[in-house]
């Protein structure tokens, strides 16, 4: 059977995984608070361990593997607009109106990361339908000391737990230095986190021990993967924003409540767009919709995401977009009739069984392609999900296969201003024409147009 490397935050070095039971092979991913639509560095976490997923399953069976992803609908923005919509005199109390709002975000954030190609998870638990779960291992936590009620909220003593910090390698006062902690008068201790506090009538909430309330956020996933997943599955993953403080504290509280958790901890960097943190502040926050929605195709996104392993920062570009839509045109070009049949390429599998490493995969695909190996291309493009044959309908689409004409037509007039020999952009021009490209040209630039009807795939040699 294929080794895959895996490198663990939990031991800071890459190991070759073992499975606790290779015919059940169990991994958990932190999934998203549904209270909008998906930002664009959401779904980098999807689509890293979609792969993974992908990659699983090829090597233990496709059967053998059951990955869950929650859906967290407890939380304070969904409950704002819930309670806007009771008051604007929508119908139903306010946990149905929650359930609604959770409903009609947890439908966006499926279109859009089905748009990324990404394959649903085996189970995508929401956090309101495991309620009771949680009391349950709040109460147990009470039980043996671990965690304490105060004034109506449930809270974890921190220091009971000694190897706390652990994952992200920091003690305690360290902690409590370097980051805000909520200083509460019903806490023993500034670093104790809520597992349960209470709700007022403006809240939805659920009967407890302790009262009428709800769930803190880092309980929810201890006591859904241990429903789901069992006392001690293989792989845990999510952002590296994630390892302090709600990794950290799940570990805790599932530690604590006697179970063996998660073996192998894996975490993606950040996304930056065009070099910056992604922010509302600096203008370049959007979602995947709005990228989608702006012409972008769901695998040229896909594409960009794969493109920088998961362990480095990715940078998201309009460059990146335009260059991984010429070379998906390309590939698809000379892959679309060919019958996958074949086994991926053993390079392109040895890169990505080392550490999940889709950049050094993608490098192997444009190997393929220059080698004219298209049954192998195709094969192992699918399993990163690209070249997919119900991903390809955005290839006689406009938008970024305009923008690359468009660049391409700017560069040659911008040759013949110089030599005077307008010789390539004639033949540029009418080529576009042919292809059923408008074309109008200015002092001020080059604007190109295209309706449905024009067949773009005439113009694949200019991309």
């Amino acid at each position: 059977m294929m080794d895959i490397q895996l490198y663990n935050t939990a031991t800071r070095r890459k190991d070759t995984f073992v499975p606790i039971d290779p015919a059940n092979v169990r991994m958990y991913l932190c999934g998203p608070t549904v209270y909008d639509r998906a930002h664009l560095g959401n779904a980098r976490p999807v689509l890293v361990f979609d792969v993974l997923s992908r990659l699983l399953r090829h090597v233990y069976g496709e059967s053998a593997v059951t990955y869950v992803r929650n859906f967290t609908d407890v939380d304070d923005k969904i409950n704002a607009t819930a309670l806007a919509r009771k008051e604007a005199g929508a119908k139903g109390t306010l946990e149905e109106l929650v359930a609604e709002r959770s409903d009609e975000t947890i439908g966006w954030y499926h279109a859009d990361m089905d748009a990324l190609g990404a394959l649903r998870p085996d189970h995508e638990p929401r956090a309101t339908a495991f309620i009771s779960q949680m009391v349950d291992m709040i109460a147990d936590l009470i039980t043996k000391g671990f965690a304490y009620e105060n004034d109506g909220h449930v809270l974890f003593r921190v220091r009971a737990y000694e190897a706390y910090g652990a994952l992200s390698g920091r003690s305690v006062d360290d902690m409590i230095a370097g980051a805000r902690v909520e200083v509460a008068p019903y806490k023993e201790d500034p670093m104790d986190f809520v597992l349960w506090k209470p709700s007022d009538d403006a809240l939805p909430g659920w009967d407890s021990p302790w009262g009428r309330g709800r769930p803190g956020w880092h309980i929810e996933c201890s006591a859904m993967a241990y429903e789901l997943l069992g006392d001690r599955f293989d792989i845990h993953g999510g952002g590296n924003d994630l390892q302090f403080p709600h990794h950290e504290n799940e570990i805790a509280q599932s530690k604590c409540a006697g179970h063996g958790f998660a073996n192998v901890w894996m975490h993606n960097e950040m996304l930056q767009v065009e070099g910056k943190k992604m922010s509302k502040s600096l203008g370049n926050f959007f979602t995947v919709r709005d990228l989608l929605d702006q012409g972008v195709p769901g695998e040229v996104i896909r594409f960009v995401m794969l493109s920088t392993h998961y362990r480095k920062p990715m940078d998201w570009t309009g460059k990146k977009a335009k260059d991984a839509a010429r070379v998906l045109r390309k590939w698809r070009a000379v892959t679309d009739e060919v019958d996958v049949n074949q086994p991926p390429s053993d390079e392109f599998l040895r890169t990505l069984l080392d550490d999940v490493n889709t950049a050094g995969a993608i490098a192997v695909l444009h190997d393929l392609f220059n080698q004219g190996c298209f049954g192998e291309l195709k094969a192992s493009a699918a399993m990163i999900g690209l070249l997919n044959n119900g991903m390809g309908e955005w290839i006689n689409r406009p938008g970024v296969v305009l923008d690359a004409l468009t660049e391409r037509l700017s560069q040659a007039r911008a040759k013949a201003m110089e030599t005077k020999d307008f010789t390539e952009v004639d033949r540029l021009k009418a080529a576009y024409l042919d292809a059923g490209v408008e074309v109008r040209m200015s002092k001020d630039g080059i604007v190109l147009g295209a309706d449905l009807d024009a067949d773009l795939s005439k113009l694949d040699s200019f991309l």
